[in-house]
């Protein structure tokens, strides 16, 4: 007895196990034949596969998992919709009914919809949450005539265009990174986008911009500093002055500050150790103690405008600078508790030859704070390099040079910028990019276990134009690269690295977006690529690297000299940028207007006075950027600009001697 109802029982279990069997393989088929033919309107991703999948009958589930080529394209809710309704639909039997799952790159694909695009749930662990920056910015214009509010104020923003020329070790040459096609290398046509178009739409949303490259392509340098300047270099008829108050005088700190002891410098030598700074205490009255800069400029003409402190122990956050310039007075407050012991951005102005009253820096000890304010050097232009490689400098201006050099010349430290210790340039200045933004961040809330400057990065982009090849007269596009498989999936402020991949959608979505609707063609957006490359993975911060267009490719390049293009590029990317960062933080945002057109100039109806008129433009891409009031800028003969006006009507009338 007892043996026949054991037969009975494996009867049963052999019965129920060959159609599950045949169900599997059923399955199985069905899902390779899925990923074969799986193709997608936007985008190339290649062929897809299926690696394995499980079905669990008990609990009427199916996970199915792709290789990583199916993450390559851009998921949003109503795509991942159609994916699991066409599963459904082509899967045999019982299976269709059960709740699928697929997974690709090791995620589920409605977990790979960007944040910004969700219609329900957000992963807020790549979300910055608590992550909010509540002192005041590195830098502040507070000269603008207007408040900025939903656009990217307080926000600190690092980026970067693509290499420069750099030393070639074994050949003892100085050379550039990428070959010379379609009038350009990668190395100089990468930085026609980032330095005239995409830094200023930044700032002009409010942004603290940072590129560890030099961004002035003013070849004159001078240097005005408390320690002098090297003689027949940088000015020698340059000013350097102090004057002090009943209250306070200046002094010099007990840390070393910057010093120009050389015209060249060698490797692993650093001007910010070499010289001295001065400090004083601050008072809340205006103008009692200050320290004026006064440049000997040696050829009239733009000069970006930069100054240099220490961070001690009791600095101020509201550090006051005016800067005087062919255009007027432009003043800034400066955060010295962050970013001490290197260059500090303030603003690129007009200036005359020579030395001139109106043209100076003008430090002042006025302070809502009690504390300190720190003076150094000022620097104005951007000057020729300056480091020595094999004996010789590169003979170029400073901005036509990688990233290792500058950052050597603004006092970051030898591991910074010299991993590979002087041996091999090329991938240092790749991997100095990164790290001179982590040195700068350490110590925030972003990057909070890592030594550093304590400035507030929040993401970081690099610009390249090496999207790939192709042999027929096509686009080849744009292609976006993040990294998530490092420091076990987090970011440094403990983000969950996939907010790169977030930031690296939302940047290509707007540039094919754009791109296709300016201009009459089929613009390609390529794949999203997780791969461990330098500058998405070293970052503390949510980063990513966008390959703009192949310079290898004319169909790509008969556009990308096109300065209307990089207009559109520019925008699109800071859109992007704007978009990313304000839904980190769960905030609005209202993009800035474009261009006025249809601007003229009328006698007015007063004597000795002129009528500027314009038409507004509104953005058919962008519903929030409908221009409310304008900015009117003036300047006298061929002398700087202003600091604006604010017009609420589309004309001003100005007074004409």
């Amino acid at each position: 007895m007892k043996k026949i109802i054991l037969t009975s029982i494996l009867l049963l279990l052999y019965g129920t196990l060959l159609p599950a069997q045949d169900i599997e393989q059923n399955v199985e088929e069905r899902l390779q034949a899925f990923f074969k033919e799986y193709t997608t309107n936007t985008i190339n991703i290649g062929t897809c596969k299926l690696d394995s999948f499980r079905i669990d009958f008990r609990k009427k589930r199916l996970l199915i998992y792709t290789n990583e080529r199916f993450a390559y394209q851009p998921l949003r809710p109503v795509t991942v919709d159609a994916i699991y309704r066409h599963l459904g639909q082509i899967l045999p039997g019982p299976v269709s009914y059960f709740k699928i799952t697929l997974f690709a790159n090791g995620r589920s694909i409605e977990d790979l919809i960007p944040n910004l695009y969700r219609k329900g749930k957000e992963d807020k662990t790549r979300l910055f949450n608590k992550l909010e920056y509540k002192s005041n910015p590195w830098v502040t214009r507070i000269s603008r005539p207007y408040e900025i509010t939903r656009g990217l104020e307080r926000r600190h923003i690092a980026l970067w265009q693509s290499h420069g020329k750099y030393y070639i070790n074994d050949k003892n040459t100085w050379g550039w990174q990428r070959p010379r096609l379609f009038c350009t290398t990668e190395d100089q046509f990468t930085q026609s986008f980032i330095l005239p178009y995409l830094i200023p739409m930044l700032e002009n949303a409010g942004a603290n911009v940072f590129t560890p490259r030099e961004r002035d392509t003013q070849k004159q340098e001078v240097i005005v500093d408390n320690d002098g300047s090297l003689n027949g270099y940088g000015g020698q008829g340059s000013l350097y002055l102090e004057v002090k108050s009943r209250k306070a005088r200046w002094q010099q700190t007990n840390q070393p500050g910057f010093a120009q002891q050389k015209r060249v410098y060698q490797d692993n030598e650093n001007p910010f150790i070499t010289g001295t700074a001065r400090y004083a205490q601050t008072e809340k009255k205006k103008d009692k103690a200050f320290v004026e800069w006064v440049p000997d400029i040696p050829e009239t003409g733009e000069y970006a405008v930069y100054v240099s402190y220490q961070t001690l122990p009791n600095s101020v956050s509201d550090a006051k600078y005016l800067v005087f310039h062919n255009g007027g007075v432009t003043e800034f407050k400066v955060n010295q508790q962050i970013g001490g012991g290197t260059w500090v951005y303030l603003g690129t102005f007009a200036f005359d030859k020579g030395k001139n009253d109106y043209g100076m820096v003008v430090l002042s000890n006025e302070s809502k704070e009690k504390g300190v304010v720190c003076a150094d050097a000022v620097r104005f232009g951007g000057g020729m390099g300056n480091i020595a490689r094999g004996g010789e400098t590169s003979g170029l201006p400073r901005y036509l040079e990688g990233s290792r050099y500058f950052a050597q010349w603004a006092g970051m430290p030898y591991p910074v910028y010299s991993g590979r210790e002087g041996k091999d340039d090329m991938s240092d200045d790749i991997n100095s990019r990164s790290k001179m933004i982590n040195y700068l961040s350490g110590g925030s809330i972003f990057n909070p276990e890592e030594q550093g400057l304590g400035v507030p990065f929040e993401m970081a982009m690099a610009l390249h134009s090496d999207a790939g090849t192709s042999k027929e007269d096509k686009i080849v596009g744009t292609l976006g690269i993040y990294t998530t498989k490092f420091n076990k999936g987090l970011l440094a402020g403990g983000t969950n690295r996939y907010a790169s991949r977030d930031l690296s959608d939302i940047i290509l979505t707007q540039l094919q977006r754009d791109i296709r609707s300016n201009y009459a063609i089929d613009w390609t957006r390529r794949s999203l690529w997780d791969r461990n490359y330098s500058e998405t993975r070293l970052p503390a911060v949510p980063s990513t690297i966008i390959e703009l267009l192949s310079h290898q490719n004319f169909a790509d390049m008969r556009l990308g000299h096109d300065p209307n293009f990089k207009f559109t590029v520019g925008r699109a990317i800071y859109k992007g940028i704007l978009q990313f960062i304000n839904s980190q933080h769960g905030k609005d945002y209202v993009v800035q207007p474009l261009p006025v057109s249809n601007f003229a100039i009328h006698f007015g109806k007063k004597k000795n006075t002129l009528e500027l008129t314009w038409k507004g433009e509104d953005d058919p891409l962008e519903p929030t950027a409908r221009p409310r009031e304008y900015m009117v800028y003036t300047r006298i003969g061929y002398g700087g600009f202003d600091n604006g006006t604010l017009v609420s009507k589309p004309y001003y009338s100005v007074k004409v001697e």
